[in-house]
């Protein structure tokens, strides 16, 4: 195809270049792509990509002191405000939520934060899922994507409103399951100065839960930090600090397999993706430095804000009310 081509040529880099194959891949999508073109051309070539970079800055220090992930941010904000297709928006979403958890992977993985054996069988699920998904996302027309981006959204405000979180779940028993597969561990508090046996139980609920997750990552181009801790936390019975952490880890290889699709497909514009991974990195890393001198809670309800705010202006947008 003539996108893979321009996608491997040496010259994608330059700005006339990356402006030609936005509005010839941008053809390839619904017909109100028309709209967005128009909207583009309006300005420069350097313009959205600074927006993005300074957006993706400000949307990285709010993951981090949110502990939500970065795509499940910049998908909604973005789509909802400014005049990218939704498809190009979503693979550039995977690649922020995979930028990020490919960082912070070997780093949780050394500390032992992050368990393999927790990790791979939900891996398993939810990125055959998430292409599956994916496919489903870009097979779609727009408008419904749109609708069900803006629900979905709101949908994950209800729920960081309503979530509790249990620093050390209380399993009584493993399951059957998690025996077999030895999923269980010991690691280090460091808050406690001591270390930590832990084991799971409703193993199969939890992998059935993750059949959802992986369709929706890949559907949405949200990741899905926000539905990992949940499940492996309170469903499973994790401790937090290792949910949290295979969660970051999971995602390094639920949001590849979802990725290569938008990717195969022209949905993944390096003049979206290079402004907002550079923003977002730079943004994850000031985030951490002033993570303690931060309320949580006065973050926490920012996010909630911002996100309420930009789900329903996906919905209504869905809808063709906004």
């Amino acid at each position: 195809m003539l996108s893979s081509q321009i996608i491997n040529s040496k010259f994608i880099f330059f700005p006339n270049f990356l402006l030609i194959w936005l509005l010839f891949s941008v053809n390839n999508f619904a017909s109100d792509s028309a709209q967005h073109i128009e909207v583009v051309q309006q300005h420069a070539w350097w313009f959205y990509p600074l927006i993005l970079f300074f957006l993706s800055f400000l949307l990285g220090v709010f993951a981090v002191l949110a502990g939500v992930g970065g795509g499940v941010l910049y998908v909604p904000i973005v789509s909802g405000f400014l005049p990218f297709h939704l498809d190009f928006v979503r693979g550039a979403g995977l690649i922020v939520a995979l930028a990020g958890a490919l960082a912070a992977g070997p780093g949780l993985l050394k500390k032992g934060f992050a368990n393999l054996r927790l990790a791979m069988p939900m891996a398993l699920i939810a990125s055959s899922c998430a292409i599956v998904g994916a496919m489903i996302g870009l097979a779609l027309p727009t408008d419904i994507i749109q609708t069900l981006l803006g629900a979905t959204i709101l949908g994950i405000v209800l729920l960081m409103i309503r979530a509790k979180k249990s620093v050390f779940p209380i399993v009584p028993k493993p399951d059957a399951l998690s025996q077999a597969l030895k999923i269980m561990g010991v690691y280090h508090e460091p808050t406690l100065d001591k270390d930590i046996n832990w084991q799971i139980h409703r193993t199969p609920i939890g992998l059935g839960l993750f059949v959802f997750i992986g369709v929706m990552a890949g559907m949405f181009g949200l990741g899905a930090g926000w539905a990992n801790v949940p499940v492996l936390n309170l469903v499973m019975g994790a401790p937090i600090k290792i949910s949290v952490a295979t969660s970051k880890f999971l995602l390094s290889i639920t949001d590849t397999s979802a990725a290569w699709v938008y990717l195969n497909n022209g949905a993944v514009l390096p003049l979206m993706v290079v402004p907002s991974v550079l923003g977002i990195m730079l943004g994850s890393f000031i985030g951490v430095r002033i993570l303690g001198m931060t309320k949580p809670t006065v973050i926490r309800y920012l996010v909630i804000i911002v996100l309420g705010i930009s789900g329903t202006k996906a919905l209504l947008k869905g809808l063709g009310i906004g």
